[in-house]
């Protein structure tokens, strides 16, 4: 797969993933059912001229009852955040991005299997009772630059815990985090290509994804690997 064609594909993404997000976001506040308070939405994209490795991270604050988040502060809930990420993606892109599960990694497919456009390790669990963590590893995929492949790179989330200004509330500090990244596009075509297509795709996507947490709908994982013995 070349580089141009790549770019090709990223652009035409680019253009119908932003249509498709807008019109998500606009459903999803027509939509209601909000159980929880989204605020504080902000955006932080790098990308190191000396190396070309990009660092993305959106983050939000999400406030909610004592009540309902002890009901989901647990590392099934955990396994269940990191599931509703990759729901959300496939489900905003009306199915064109897709996640194939293997036991060993989890790959990002544009359409049809051969068409990996991420290829991550299996995740990673962090938890105790003030934060959870869920990383997946890069592996490779054609959105991957040779050197990135295998080299140190993460998609993770993040969730910390503290105190709201209302003693009824608790803020959970939500952060989705892309470290160590080199994209394709940038190394093969220019950063500024990178910039409007693949970059600007997965802000708005995060975004997006950030704010549907508003709903506390989290989906059921497809592995169940932390879920109770007696529930697995």
């Amino acid at each position: 797969m070349t580089a141009a064609w790549i770019a090709v594909a990223a652009a035409a993404l680019a253009a119908a993933l932003t249509v498709l997000a807008l019109a998500w976001r606009r459903r999803a506040r027509e939509a209601g059912g909000t159980t929880a308070t989204i605020s504080n939405l902000e955006d932080s994209t790098t990308l190191d001229t000396g190396t070309g490795a990009v660092r993305s991270l959106q983050t939000a604050d999400l406030e909610l009852g004592e009540r309902a988040l002890r009901e989901i502060w647990s590392p099934m809930h955990l396994e269940r955040l990191a599931r509703t990420y990759w729901r959300f993606l496939s489900r905003v892109t009306l199915g064109l991005i897709r996640v194939r599960y293997t036991e060993h990694e989890r790959s990002l497919v544009l359409l049809a299997w051969p068409l990996k456009l991420i290829t991550f390790q299996a995740p990673e669990y962090e938890m105790d009772p003030a934060r959870g963590l869920v990383r997946w590893r890069i592996a490779r995929g054609l959105l991957v630059a040779k050197r990135g492949c295998d080299g140190g790179g993460y998609l993770q989330i993040e969730v910390r815990r503290s105190p709201a200004e209302d003693p009824a509330l608790v803020r959970l500090h939500v952060e989705v985090e892309v470290a160590n990244f080199y994209p394709s596009i940038a190394a093969g075509l220019g950063r500024w290509l990178y910039e409007v297509t693949q970059s600007r795709i997965h802000v708005l996507i995060t975004h997006g994804f950030l704010r549907s947490l508003a709903r506390l709908d989290l989906a059921e994982s497809k592995v169940r690997r932390l879920a109770p013995q007696d529930m697995a």
